[in-house]
C-alpha cells in the first residue's frame, strides 16, 4: 500500500475529479479527508470509502473562507495527528462574455480557483513542515491557463494564477522539504454543469 500511514486532504472531492482522486488515494492506503460544500454527497461518498474498507472523513468546507480552511486542517489534525499531502482541486468554471462579466463575479471566481489554493497551502505548510518527512502539495492547473477560448478571462485567469503561484509556493516550502506541483487537465466529462453565458449549461468541463 502505496500511501499507508499517509494523511491526504482533497479539495472538491465530493464529485469529479476530486472524488476519482479521493479514491485513489484511499484504495492505496491513505487517509483521506473529503472536503466540499457538497455535505449530502461528501458524507455518502465517505461512508462508501469506509463500507469498502478504506480510511475516510468529510469536513464541510467552503474554500472561499479562511475560517473554514483552518477549521479543516484543525480537525484533519485532531482525528489523523498529521497532514502529508494536500490536493488543492476544488474550483469552478464560468464561461460569460467579459462585457456582462460582473465584478462579483470575476471575485467569486478568484476567490474559489485561486485564492483557495493560497489560503489551503499556507494552513496545510503548517502543519507539514513539522513532518519528518516534510509534505507534498499538487494544484490543479488546467491547459486553460496556457491556451483560451472566447468568454473564458475569469476561469482562464484563476488556472494561469494557480501555475504561477504554484511555482512561487515550491521556491518558499523547499527548505522545509514541502514539494509543490501542478497539473493542467484538460476538458474532463465530470458530469457536472459549467454555466456559459446566457445561463444555458454542459456537461463537458473539466472544473470539479
Amino acid at each position: 500500500m502505496g500511501f499507508a500511514n499517509k494523511t491526504v486532504i482533497v479539495t472538491g472531492a465530493s464529485n469529479g475529479i476530486g472524488r476519482g482522486v479521493a479514491k485513489g488515494y484511499a484504495e492505496s492506503g491513505a487517509s483521506v479527508v473529503l472536503a466540499d460544500m457538497d455535505e449530502q454527497e461528501g458524507l455518502l461518498y465517505a461512508e462508501e470509502l469506509k463500507n469498502n474498507g478504506h480510511e475516510a472523513m468529510f469536513v464541510k468546507t467552503d474554500v472561499r473562507k479562511e475560517a473554514d480552511i483552518q477549521h479543516l486542517m484543525d480537525v484533519t489534525l485532531k482525528t489523523y495527528k498529521t497532514i502529508d499531502i494536500l490536493i488543492n482541486n476544488a474550483g469552478k468554471a464560468l464561461f460569460k462574455s467579459l462585457y456582462e462579466l460582473t465584478i462579483e463575479e470575476w471575485d467569486d471566481m478568484m476567490n474559489t480557483n485561486l485564492r483557495s489554493v493560497f489560503l489551503c497551502s499556507r494552513a496545510a505548510a503548517a502543519s507539514m513542515r513539522n513532518n519528518e518527512m516534510g509534505g507534498a502539495i499538487i494544484n490543479l492547473a488546467s491547459t486553460r491557463a496556457i491556451m483560451s477560448e472566447p468568454d473564458s478571462e475569469s476561469y482562464a485567469a484563476t488556472k494561469g494564477g494557480i501555475k504561477a503561484l504554484t511555482h512561487a509556493l515550491a521556491a518558499s516550502f523547499s527548505k522545509e522539504k514541502i514539494t509543490v506541483n501542478s497539473i493542467s487537465p484538460g476538458w474532463i466529462e465530470t458530469g457536472a454543469d459549467l454555466i456559459v453565458d446566457g445561463g444555458m449549461t454542459r456537461k463537458m468541463m473539466y472544473e470539479e
